[in-house]
């Protein structure tokens, strides 16, 4: 094997590089690290550290404890995740749906049709027809209009619609040759194929219903209902509502807010890692291939 010689200059820009990329790390991940003790210790030990440590020395889950039994928490949490699961299989549904026939260049019309998806894309029609639509289709107080108004997302079918256009053609044709129909060739050939870009679309869907907060305080009228964000922020702001008051501070508010913060963020950190592979592949696919 032939080793090439970097030059000095490379070398110096590799190691400006690294040295970027780890103060980049360190500055994403010491926030979260704080977060995490503070939630874990007890709010002396944190006092008698001037406020701020990495690493702590007591542990206690006193905090988590009454997070998730004593307050509106388990109900937001049970909301919340119904709402990522159905609300993505929604979007997942009906963008591959919009996006396979868009993919097929022998569709009639499928030029108009693109400049009708792209369009809004660009010119959004805003807060307030929104809010008008769902107003008049009767959806407010209910789940529907936390997932229909955002059943798919523009980006995200033409995304996928690029990732089926750069599939072998030859594989599609001969299906059709043995006679199968397009949802045959969508179900049983395409589907299969496009994991990555399913992962990683589904990757965006189920993060964006995980995280939805405005959307609740806007068409939910019936508190109860209120998914995990916007008790969160209750618990974050320290408002003198329900949610607060139903909690008895054994542990100090900042701790519990802490543990809240934990709480919130944690099932997306221990998901994503399992799809990152095919998140970055989805993403590549999906953007450059074609």
């Amino acid at each position: 094997m032939v080793k090439i010689r970097s030059s000095v200059s490379d070398r110096v820009f590799v190691a400006f590089v690294h040295a970027a990329l780890g103060v980049t790390g360190m500055l994403v991940v010491l926030p979260f690290l704080y977060v995490i003790a503070v939630s874990l210790t007890p709010f002396s030990e944190v006092l008698r550290h001037g406020g701020f440590l990495l690493v702590p020395r007591q542990i206690t889950f006193e905090a988590y404890v009454q997070f998730l039994t004593r307050s509106t928490i388990p109900k937001a949490y049970l909301v919340t995740v119904m709402l990522t699961l159905c609300g993505t299989a929604v979007n997942l549904i009906l963008t591959t749906l919009l996006a396979y026939p868009l993919s097929r260049k022998t569709l009639p019309g499928r030029g108009a049709l693109l400049v009708f998806i792209v369009v809004p894309m660009v010119f959004a029609g805003g807060i307030i027809p929104t809010y008008v639509i769902v107003r008049s289709l009767g959806l407010l107080d209910s789940y529907l209009s936390l997932i229909l108004p955002g059943a798919v997302w523009t980006y995200n079918a033409i995304v996928m619609k690029t990732f089926f256009e750069g599939m072998e053609a030859g594989l599609l044709e001969a299906a059709r040759i043995d006679g199968a129909g397009e949802f045959t060739v969508l179900f049983r050939i395409i589907l299969p194929l496009s994991l990555p870009v399913m992962t990683t679309i589904g990757l965006f869907y189920g993060v964006a219903h995980w995280n939805q907060f405005f959307a609740p305080i806007m068409y939910l009228t019936t508190r109860g209902k209120y998914p995990l964000q916007p008790i969160l922020r209750e618990i974050i702001m320290g408002a003198e509502n329900a949610a607060v008051d139903a909690v008895e501070y054994s542990v100090p508010p900042d701790t519990l807010k802490m543990a809240a913060v934990v709480m919130t963020a944690l099932p997306v950190l221990l998901v994503y890692p399992f799809l990152q592979k095919h998140f970055t592949q989805g993403v590549l696919l999906g953007s450059l291939k074609g």
